[in-house]
This record gives C-alpha cells, structure tokens and sequence, in this order.
C-alpha cells in the first residue's frame, strides 16, 4: 500500500490518456497541492504539460493550440467554473478528471454545456488527499468538531485514499469517540453505495480500517520530536513540502523558500527518518568527500558553521551540489533554534513528564526551566501542558503555581488559556485510554551524538499511544468493547492491510511509528492518515477552536460520547 505511488499513477494515466500534444494542466487550490507533492514542475514538463493555471483564475488567454487537463475536486463552486469554461471553451480539447465521486446531476450540467463538443473524456480518479509519504495521507482540514463540512471533507478524503488503494475494509472505530463513530458510519455508507467502483482483488483476510481520535493522545503532538523531517515541521512549518526560510539571518535568494520531497531529493529520502545527530554527520561526510577531490585548500568541517562557510566561498559546489547546500542551510537554522530555545534541556524534561511517573521530579524540573530567561513563551506553556496532562488530578499538583509562574514571566493570556484548553481536550476526564503504561515508567537514557558539533542529539524514550494501539491490533489482542467493529461482522484473522485515521490530526513522530512498524511486521501493511498533520503550533490551534474560551461548552461537548 503506497498513496504516494497511487496519486502519481493517476495523474501519469491522465496526461497519458490524452494523447501526444501540447498540453495546459487545469487545477483548483487543493488540487494543486494533491498534484505538486508527488510531481515537480519539471517531471510534469517532460509530459508534454507546459503551462498551469487555476480554474477560478479570470484572466487566463484563449490557447486553442493546447489540450486542457482538468484535475478537480468535485465540489459546486469547481463544476460552475467548469460550465463557465466549456460555455466559452479556451483550449481546443477537455479532458476532465475528478478526484472523487460526482453526481449525476452535476455530469448532466456539464454535458449541457458543452455545446462545442470539446469535451473529450470525463472520469473519476480518487486522488482527493495529500500523499505526504508512501504510509501517510492528510486532508488539511481542522476536525476540532463535526461541522457538516468537516465531516463531509474527512469522509471524502478518507473513501478516496481506500478507493485509490483499492481497499474495501471492515471498519473498527474508537468507542469513546463519538465523532469516530459518526465518520466511520458516514464512510461505511459510502462504501456501500460506491462498492462496484472497488475494483479489488478478494483476499483471504479483508482489510481493515481503524478511526481514532487525536483527543486520547494529546501528548505527542506537545513533545519536541527529533528525526529531520519531524524537526523541519515543528521549527521551521513543512507545508506541502515546502520550507519559508525568508526569516533565516543572512538567508540568500535563492533559499528563502525551499522543497523537501523524498520522491525526488535523494538526501532527505535517505534521512528523513534518522535522527537530528546522524543527519549532521551524514552532510558531513558528504561534504568531505567533495573534499578529498581538491588537491589542495582543505578545511575542517567541525561544525554547521563550517560547513555554511564553505558552501558559500565554494560556488562550484553550491552549483554541483544544490541539495546539498538546502540541506546545509536547514540543518543550520535547525541547529541555531535549538540552540537558542536549548530545545536539548527542554526535550529532556518532556521526556520525563511523558515517560515517567515521578511527580517530585516533575515539579522541580519544571519550576527550574521557567525560572530560565532563554525559554520561549512556547517552551514554557508546553511544559505546563505537559505537566497538566500528566498530573492534572495529583494530590499534590502544583498546576495553579504554574500558572502564576507563567504569568509572572509576562506569558501572554491567550497562551496561559491554552493549557486549560489542552486539558479540556485531552485530559483524564475525556481520553478513552491511559497514556502511561507500565513500561513507559523507565529511566530516560541519555545517547549524544557528538560526530558533528552544535547538532548533540537526544534520543527520546516517548511511544505515540497510537503505537500501543496498533501492536495490540496486530496482534489480536484490541478490544472490542473499546474498538468496537462496525456492523455485525468481525475480523477473525491476524490484519495484513491496515488504514488507520486520526481525526484531529496526525503527528510525524506517528508517521515515524507507522514506518518502523510496517519494517518489522512482517506481513502487515500500514497507512496512517490524518485530518492534517500537526505540529505544536497547529494543534494548540486547533484545540483552541476545539474548546473554546468562553467555558459555555461542556467538557468535550460535541466530541466525546460516553466514557469506559
């Protein structure tokens, strides 16, 4: 199971499909995203696809010399663009394609409307989500309550990604969570309905398809993560695989904005996954054996600085070695943030307020870290969070200590809110599963990484709760009074294909687990996907719709059914 190959391989057969020629590629907002994670401007080209425009754009020329692509998502405002252009055709042929189910209705307007007859084909292709990774997909919507529209684009995105996989699932869904249940009877309708388009092989042991709530982990997307492509999200924002680099000190043009695709950028395919320390040393030792090739003028590379320095006195490398160089320059800024938010002590003590059941401990690694003038605003909310997620009902919680503490540090009350907000949204009261479990209570192990000055590593002892979760799925052992299956049948076997979907949003630090998980389970195939894919920022935000301010809203109101 990869979506990253399914959605390539739909938009390959759509250029195929239209023959020899020169060719405009017709798109929306979205789909100009869905289409530009898994393809570069310049492997588009090379399909004969020389010009890209936006169907809602007004002020595109007539071109009759050019075949249209139209790659849509089947939406009302999309189908009215649609009739407005074949009313007053500008390219001599229509090829249209939707990346989801379209109704009748909306196939019989087009077809009235195309008085020219310019419409050659017009076909669904279920490529209506964001293939990040091979193993994960995303929809980019705010789940933080079941509005019908939200509701609406989770089903679609979540029926597209088992369309294009070919997968007809049993479905299984998180118990105390009503918006689980409502969105995992909303896609069982649809599959029912559309179950002829699953053009499927009969397998022994049915997939199956797993819905949990973002609520019973709220932990994980609070924790500062330590893999590159983690890291890249958290400080720096990967939206799209891209990278705004604008605000780096002393940023040159040509890097203010950057791409990191593992379909076609070698380095970071190869590292995406390791952590922050092994990737240093990896540039290092890519950048040092350029070196060796120069018969003279040799530098040590000691450190990130180092290497900046000789990207920039060294032209013909930066032309030769263009990764490298993005590279060089993320790895740097990656380096300076956590240099000067000393993200290294921060991520220690989260580790102990995630792994370990040390309430003493807690407090007074806490305490001293908010006395600490270089903690961010950011840091020091998270910490509190932490420790409120952590020991919110503890005899002796110091929580409104830590409160005083933030404001007395001049913490804005917006973000002091959060942390009732995060409580409110993940706490005891409302998570359906214990995040602590037994073997999580161990002393966290320090490993440095010290191959390549200013990136020092730590390995972080945290496990995703959703980690438990699918090792109990696989093996057999989920229970179904909490993961109750949908309907009356139930998956006897061992799972082989499994898609699982978090609503509220999936993490990197999950994707990581997924990936690790689908290595050494042998005869298990894992997708994880997501309403979005969050970092602390986008969480906190979205908790922040999710809860409310104003306190009228009941605990969890309109997320959570009945608590076991």
């Amino acid at each position: 199971m990869n979506v990253t190959l399914a959605v390539k391989q739909y938009i390959s057969k759509m250029v195929e499909s239209s023959g020899p020629g020169m060719k405009v590629l017709l798109m929306d907002r979205e789909t100009t995203s869905i289409v530009s994670v898994v393809y570069t401007q310049s492997e588009i080209l090379q399909k004969e696809v020389y010009l890209f425009e936006r169907i809602d754009s007004q002020n595109r020329d007539s071109m009759k010399h050019l075949k249209a692509i139209c790659f849509l998502r089947p939406t009302k405002e999309n189908v009215e663009h649609l009739i407005q252009e074949l009313r007053r055709p500008k390219y001599s042929v229509y090829f249209i394609y939707f990346s989801n189910v379209i109704s009748k209705s909306e196939i019989k307007a087009l077809a009235e409307a195309d008085e020219q007859e310019v419409v050659a084909e017009v076909q669904e292709f279920y490529g209506d989500f964001i293939a990040v990774n091979p193993h994960l997909a995303c929809v980019h919507v705010c789940a933080c309550d079941w509005e019908p529209s939200m509701l609406s684009r989770c089903t679609q995105g979540l029926t597209s990604v088992l369309l294009a996989l070919k997968k007809c699932p049993m479905i299984r869904y998180q118990l105390s969570s009503d918006m689980s249940k409502r969105l995992a009877e909303s896609v069982k309708q649809i599959i029912t309905k559309e179950y002829e388009l699953f053009d499927f092989r009969k397998t022994e042991v049915p997939p199956l398809l797993l819905i949990l709530d973002r609520s019973d982990d709220a932990i994980t997307p609070l924790l500062n993560q330590w893999t590159y492509q983690a890291m890249v999200h958290e400080l720096l924002g990967l939206n799209n695989n891209r990278i705004d680099l604008s605000r780096v000190p002393g940023i040159s043009k040509d890097l203010r904005e950057v791409v990191l695709s593992a379909e076609n950028d070698e380095f970071y395919a190869n590292n995406l996954y390791l952590n922050f320390g092994e990737i240093g040393t990896n540039i290092k030792n890519l950048m040092e054996d350029f070196q060796k090739k120069k018969p003279k003028g040799q530098q040590k590379l000691e450190s990130i600085s180092d290497m900046k320095a000789f990207v920039d006195n060294y032209p013909q490398f930066k032309k030769m070695s263009g990764t490298v160089s993005k590279h060089v320059t993320v790895v740097g800024e990656l380096s300076r943030l956590v240099s000067e938010r000393q993200l290294m002590e921060v991520s220690e003590v989260e580790q102990e307020l995630a792994c370990q059941n040390d309430h003493s401990n807690a407090q007074q690694s806490v305490r001293r870290l908010l006395h600490n003038p270089r903690l961010s605003e950011l840091d020091a909310v998270r910490l509190v969070m932490l420790y409120a997620l952590r020991y919110e009902r503890h005899s002796s919680s110091i929580l409104p200590s830590l409160m005083d503490e933030l404001s007395r540090k001049g913490v804005s009350e917006r973000h002091r809110r959060t942390v009732q907000s995060v409580v409110e949204y993940g706490g005891k009261r409302v998570r359906g599963s214990d995040l602590i479990t037994p073997t999580d209570a161990v002393a966290i192990t320090k490993q440095f990484f010290k191959g390549l000055k200013g990136v020092e590593n730590v390995y972080t002892q945290h496990q995703p709760l959703l980690h438990d979760t699918l090792d109990q799925l696989i093996k057999g052992r989920l229970k179904d009074s909490q993961f109750p299956y949908l309907g009356a049948s139930s998956l006897r076997d061992r799972p082989q294909d499994i898609i699982v979907f978090l609503i509220g949003g999936a993490t990197y630090e999950e994707a990581l687990t997924v990936y690790n998980l689908n290595r050494s389970s042998t005869g298990v195939r894992i997708v994880l996907g997501g309403s979005s894919i969050h970092n602390t920022k986008s969480f906190l935000e979205e908790v922040t719709l999710a809860t409310g301010h104003s306190g009228d809203r009941p605990l969890g109101g309109g997320r959570h059914g009945t608590r076991h």
